[in-house]
């Protein structure tokens, strides 16, 4: 059979109708839209994109965002400010960071200053702990994102070989956490799974690949991932993206892996939109779950 290329701009378009919906009703029952506030520290352009996509999305959903620029000779201090007043401001109910951030910023330090109930991305230590105890706040956007797609093409987790190549705290540490819950946000079907984490100094790297039934790349190399690293039939998750030339591609050598998995994303149009609609589902639990904390 010719192998399926999942659709994660249709899968995240199918999302953010629902989230629309959702949106309205929330504002119907007297509520503020809920509000996304992005923090842009210098001038990566890469950074700047990613930007201007999650402000498009609160517009279709009907949400509020707010875009905070400081330039590249920001502080740790100065960053701590600009984060604490949006802390206070009962408008803002989500803050991201856009990361990279320049490298004279303490990243883990400012993530941390986030208020746990503002952080739409799930990168403060509270909210990490709270993932590993099965008990989220709320679900890191690109792990969720990996979930959300398998589900939507029926492609359990449960008592299969998934490995993570990537131990990143942005992806392969929580997506490795959320996969070996009883249960999550799909159900128990798609975690229950037996997971192993890979990374940069793991030996043998392709004997281990070879076992995976899912086997989902997270590590920012382009074209890691060969044909040879990849199990007969065996389903290929993309999340790297990485710029060669002017030419967008994953972690996957996508057209050799193709021919031996079932099923594959492609770079760009699989994990990306998903990433962001998850992000704008984020808001939204975050504005309830500022208006019951409030109540």
């Amino acid at each position: 059979m010719p192998c399926l290329v999942l659709d994660g701009k249709k899968v995240a378009r199918e999302i953010e109708q629902q989230l629309a919906r959702e949106v309205d009703q929330w504002k119907n029952d007297g509520h503020s839209a809920p509000c996304l506030a992005a923090i842009l520290v210098g001038s990566d352009p890469a950074s700047r994109v990613y930007v201007k996509n999650k402000e498009r999305s609160c517009q279709r959903l009907g949400m509020e965002s707010r875009l905070i620029e400081l330039s590249e000779s920001t502080t740790t201090s100065e960053l701590f400010d600009v984060i604490d007043d949006l802390n206070r401001d009962g408008s803002i109910n989500g803050i991201l960071l856009q990361l990279p951030v320049p490298a004279s910023i303490d990243s883990r330090l400012v993530l941390d200053r986030i208020d746990p109930l503002k952080d739409v991305d799930a990168f403060h230590a509270e909210n990490v702990g709270r993932i590993s105890q099965g008990r989220p706040r709320f679900l890191p956007c690109t792990p969720h994102g990996v979930i959300r797609l398998l589900a939507a093409y029926a492609i359990p987790c449960k008592g299969r070989e998934i490995v993570v190549v990537g131990r990143s705290d942005i992806v392969g540490k929580p997506l490795v956490s959320m996969l070996i819950q009883k249960d999550g946000p799909c159900g128990p079907d798609y975690c229950n799974a037996t997971a192993t984490c890979c990374h940069s100094l793991s030996d043998h790297l392709s004997e281990i690949t070879r076992r995976a039934d899912v086997l989902i790349a997270a590590v920012g190399r382009p074209n890691l991932i060969s044909a040879e690293m990849v199990k007969p039939g065996a389903v290929v998750i993309d999340v790297g993206i990485n710029r060669l030339g002017e030419k967008l591609v994953g972690d996957v050598d996508f057209e050799a892996c193709r021919e031996v998995a079932s099923a594959i994303t492609p770079v760009p149009g699989g994990i990306g939109p998903l990433t962001v609609a998850m992000l704008m589902s984020n808001t939204l639990h975050a504005a309830r779950v500022q208006f019951c904390t409030s109540a």
